[in-house]
């Protein structure tokens, strides 16, 4: 039997990964585990590491202002190639902070600009309250979507969405829209982790990596107790108190 081999870059594992977001990996190891593909998963601490046509998937979690910052200006050396992956259509996980800095800047309180990788073009600004939630989104290309948000920042762009916020936040409390999707880039406020809640995120990064690399489709898990437990998780808080955004009547 042809065994597939996938390699994952994570940036900064060590400091970008706050409020679990390393489960993602996991995650990811553990379904392609499960339908006989290989996942390497390259751990980037230097910039200086990375193969340009070495990698299949990516993922940069979030961190502190501080550390992010520090990480954003370390990956200056490589924005064009993490800009080529996205453009290629490499799988791309982004969260919190490291779905910020994809942006052109990130504005602080006092009015600062921490400048961002300027992979795309949005922006953030720091708002006076934290947007603590759970959060779910109904979204058409994975259903319902659940996780848990922890952020200072509002994320305003016109690009694609993961969807619609149905309780909590999303990108700034304004326009009833979380997250990016961008080619096959994923960029989120949901941690806890994201992946193990949603499997159909999991395996469309999964899928899209496998059939960039060796155009074969991938077999589907039996998940009927996976989407039990986030129907269930969507239900407990759908008729919980909810966001009310601006432009609704």
């Amino acid at each position: 039997m042809e065994i597939v081999k996938l390699t994952l870059y994570h940036f900064f594992p060590h400091t970008l990964n706050l409020y679990g977001d390393r489960g993602n990996i996991i995650c990811l190891k553990k379904r392609c585990e499960w339908r006989g593909i290989t996942l390497e998963v390259k751990e980037i601490n230097d910039p200086a590491d990375v193969d340009r046509d070495g990698c299949d998937l990516f993922m940069i979690g979030g961190g502190s202002d501080r550390e992010q910052s520090i990480a954003t200006a370390r990956l200056e050396s490589i924005v064009s190639e993490i800009k080529a992956w996205i453009e290629d259509g490499v799988s791309g996980l982004t969260i919190c902070g490291g779905y910020q800095f994809l942006g052109e800047y990130y504005e602080m309180k006092n009015g600062e600009k921490l400048k961002g990788m300027g992979i795309l073009p949005f922006y953030t600004k720091s708002g006076e309250d934290r947007f603590m939630s759970n959060l779910l989104v109904d979204s058409k290309p994975f259903g319902h979507i659940i996780g848990f948000e922890n952020h200072g920042g509002k994320t305003y762009h016109g690009l694609p969405t993961l969807g619609k916020v149905i309780n909590g936040y999303g990108n700034n409390g304004q326009s009833g829209e979380e997250g990016l999707h961008y080619n096959n880039l994923i960029g989120t406020y949901l941690h806890g982790p994201v992946l193990s809640k949603n499997p159909k995120i999991a395996d469309y990064l999964i899928g899209k990596a496998l059939e960039r690399k060796t155009g074969k489709t991938l077999e589907p898990l039996y998940d009927k107790l996976e989407n039990e437990a986030n129907q269930s998780t969507w239900n407990r808080f759908l008729n919980k108190k909810r966001t009310k955004y601006k432009n609704e009547a």
